[in-house]
């Protein structure tokens, strides 16, 4: 079995397609690549086709333009049983100066799966440097949140 992947990155264009109506790439799009790199992270970690269960927290910092390169950087910063916490930045720059800028971060929580659709163990992650030890501790805290938020969305699915 060849070595688990902890991280990744995809870098594109930003296509005239991805734009709204204020001329700035729209957040939907931002979405959807944020859920692709989390996917391949996902994957790459567990060897196994993973599904979103969570994407939170999820900061629009800067806009990014038509034309510019993009790039997601997603990294498994926790794992569970079947989950995987994956931390991810985007950030955005013109081509030809290459200084990039980040435009937005979040956290997406993916599951790996079955082909039934039931959920499967992952390998164990564990942490070495201090920044992954710090952002291992920040995941686990953000699940104690996640929880309370939970708790509290509930009125919004109740009959």
């Amino acid at each position: 079995m060849s070595q688990a992947q902890r991280d990744i990155t995809l870098r594109f264009l930003a296509e005239p397609h991805d734009v709204n109506f204020g001329g700035k790439v729209h957040g939907g799009a931002v979405m959807k690549w944020i859920d692709l790199a989390a996917y391949a992270c996902s994957a790459g970690w567990s060897g196994r086709y993973c599904v979103t269960a969570y994407a939170g927290g999820i900061r629009f910092i800067a806009p990014i333009h038509v034309g510019s390169l993009v790039e997601v950087e997603a990294k498994v910063i926790y794992t569970g049983k079947s989950s995987m916490h994956i931390a991810l930045e985007v950030s955005a720059c013109d081509p030809k100066s290459l200084n990039r800028r980040l435009t937005t971060h979040c956290i997406v929580i993916m599951v790996a799966v079955d082909q039934n659709g039931q959920p499967e163990r992952v390998p164990q992650w564990l942490p070495e440097t201090d920044i992954d030890k710090r952002q291992h501790a920040t995941a686990i805290k953000l699940m104690e949140i996640r929880k309370r938020i939970g708790e509290e969305m509930q009125i919004f699915v109740e009959d």
